[in-house]
């Protein structure tokens, strides 16, 4: 009988969406209702139930349907490059989207983006009115690396926020990217990179 071949690790990429290959959705939704107070973001607020329930409250007092903040979405695009740079990297090897965002936001973008596999979260709807939202886990992009890398991936990930640098960390190599000045001082250990070639090609060299 032949012995078992040793395991070889593959690689595997994981991706934040928004700020890395879309748009801010909720900044957009605060340029169009002229609601200021829904441009903070994950780049602001570490605590995700915290930025949620502010977010939820706004919602509520402002009157502001999911109608109408599907019609915001549906006006956005991936970012300039944001496509091109992620079908090279798929033809390099596999892409996870990881995201704190929900299907019901991100479907109109993933069908811009030729339907990468998304990880992220859903939407209480009750009468067109968002009243709540649903976690699919706690940390959950911090989990998918670990889950990842027990299948015996190699792991490098990308993403701009503090909602991502757990999972960053958590990964075999991580970047920042597109990141604020704030997550950059607090996490220097990684690196920060402002372009897709950039990017690109310091993802490229960390793949087995």
């Amino acid at each position: 009988m032949a012995a078992m071949s040793e395991p070889v690790q593959q690689s595997i990429v994981t991706l934040d969406l928004e700020g890395v290959l879309i748009p801010e959705i909720w900044i957009a939704v605060a340029e169009t209702t002229g609601i200021d107070a829904l441009r903070r973001t994950t780049r602001e607020e570490p605590d995700y139930d915290v930025l949620m329930r502010y977010r939820l409250d706004l919602l509520a007092e402002h009157g502001l349907t999911m109608s109408k903040i599907a019609e915001v979405i549906g006006t956005l695009s991936p970012l300039p490059g944001a496509a091109g740079f992620l079908d090279e990297l798929r033809r390099r090897t596999q892409v996870v989207i990881l995201s704190d965002t929900f299907e019901e936001f991100a479907r109109p973008l993933m069908a811009q983006l030729g339907w990468p596999t998304i990880l992220c979260h859903r939407l209480v709807v009750d009468d067109d009115r968002i009243v709540d939202y649903q976690l699919r886990m706690p940390d959950p992009k911090r989990s998918a690396v670990h889950a990842l890398r027990s299948l015996n991936y190699r792991v490098v990930s990308a993403g701009d926020s503090y909602n991502d640098t757990t999972m960053l960390l958590a990964a075999d190599a991580g970047f920042l990217f597109h990141a604020p000045d704030n997550v950059k001082a607090e996490f220097p250990q990684l690196p920060a990179i402002d372009e897709y070639d950039e990017l690109l090609a310091a993802i490229t060299a960390q793949l087995t």
